[in-house]
C-alpha cells in the first residue's frame, strides 16, 4: 500500500492553500516554501502532516507537527505556526474536523471515565497539543487517504475510517483533552461551550460576566480556567476571532476593511486598523497588495 505523503502527493493541491477532499470535513494542504510564523485560526480537529514541519506557538509553549507527531485541536484556537518543507519534498496534511457528537458516542463505548477521574484535580490542559503518530494511527490515515481517491469509497469507506482515527487519538497522549471537552459535566467542557458560543457570535457585543454566567462559573473562575484552555483572557481570545474572521472577509471575499470591521463587531475603523496591523503585523491593504501581487 501506498504510504501517506505518497498517496497525498497524488491529490491536485494548490500551493500555499487547503482544499477539499472527497469527504466533507477533510482538507489537504501543501506548502512548498517556508513559511514565516504567522497568526492562525485552527477549528477543533486533527492536524497530520506527512512530510516537513509545523512548529506552533501559544503561550510561551512551542510544539512541533509533523511526520512523528499530529496536532490535536479541542477548541477553536488562535496560535501562531510556521512551516518549513523538508529540503526534497513539499510540506503536504490532512486536516480532520472533530464531529463532537462522534467523538461522544466512541468515548461513551470506551468507558474512559474510570481512567480520567482524577481529571478535574490536575486542571485544565491546553486546548491543543501534540500526539505521537504511532503505526496504528498511521495506518488509520494511510487507509482514509486511499479511500479519499475514489468518491464511492470516501462516500462509504471514509465514515468509519475517520471513526477509527477519532478511536487512535483517544488512545493518545491528548485523550485527556478530548475527553474534557466531551464530558459534558466538567468546567472543562463548560468553558469549551463558551468559545463555542464566542466563535459563532464574535461580531456581537460580549462581556466576561455574560460569558461567564453561561458557563455556569464565578467570573474569576471562568478567567482562570478559560485562560489554561486557550493561554488568552476571554477579551483577547474574542479578539483575535474577531480580527481573524476579518482577514478572511478581506482575502476571500474582497471585502473593504471598514465594512469587514463592522462585520466582526467593531464600532472603529481606526481601532480595527490599529489592532489589525498589531497582529498580523500587516494592515489590510498591505494584505490585499501582497495577495495581488
Amino acid at each position: 500500500m501506498p504510504n501517506m505523503l505518497e498517496l497525498l502527493k497524488e491529490y491536485d493541491i494548490p500551493d500555499g492553500s487547503a482544499v477539499e477532499s472527497a469527504y466533507p470535513g477533510i482538507r489537504f494542504f501543501k506548502e512548498t516554501q517556508h513559511v514565516r510564523r504567522r497568526p492562525m485560526l485552527y477549528n477543533p480537529g486533527l492536524c497530520i502532516v506527512a512530510s516537513g514541519t509545523k512548529i506552533g506557538h501559544l503561550g510561551g509553549q512551542s510544539f512541533h507537527y509533523d511526520a512523528d507527531n499530529y496536532l490535536v485541536v479541542s477548541v477553536t484556537m488562535p496560535f501562531e505556526s510556521e512551516s518549513f518543507p523538508d529540503e526534497d519534498e513539499p510540506l503536504l496534511g490532512v486536516y480532520i474536523d472533530i464531529d463532537m457528537g462522534q467523538l461522544n458516542t466512541l468515548i461513551s463505548q470506551m468507558d474512559l471515565q474510570a481512567e480520567f477521574s482524577d481529571m478535574e484535580d490536575k486542571g485544565y490542559p491546553l486546548g491543543i497539543g501534540p500526539s505521537t503518530m504511532d503505526g496504528d494511527m498511521k495506518d488509520a490515515v494511510t487507509k482514509l487517504l486511499k479511500a479519499l481517491r475514489s468518491e464511492r469509497e470516501a462516500k462509504i469507506l471514509a465514515p468509519g475510517l475517520v471513526r477509527e482515527i477519532y478511536y487512535r487519538a483517544l488512545c493518545g497522549s491528548q485523550a485527556r483533552v478530548l475527553y474534557s471537552l466531551a464530558k459534558g459535566n466538567s468546567s472543562f467542557a463548560q468553558v469549551g461551550r463558551v468559545i463555542s458560543l464566542m466563535e459563532g457570535n464574535y461580531n456581537e457585543k460580549l462581556d466576561v460576566q455574560q460569558l461567564a454566567e453561561s458557563a455556569h462559573m464565578s467570573v474569576s473562575a471562568f478567567h482562570k480556567a478559560f485562560k489554561e484552555i486557550t493561554a488568552d483572557s476571554p477579551l483577547q481570545y474574542l479578539k483575535k476571532i474577531r480580527l481573524s474572521r476579518a482577514k478572511d472577509l478581506i482575502v476571500q471575499e474582497n471585502m473593504k476593511a471598514y465594512l469587514a470591521a463592522d462585520a466582526v463587531g467593531y464600532e472603529s475603523p481606526s481601532q480595527f486598523s490599529r489592532e489589525f496591523k498589531r497582529h498580523f503585523g500587516q494592515s489590510p491593504a498591505e494584505i490585499m497588495r501582497e495577495m495581488r501581487a
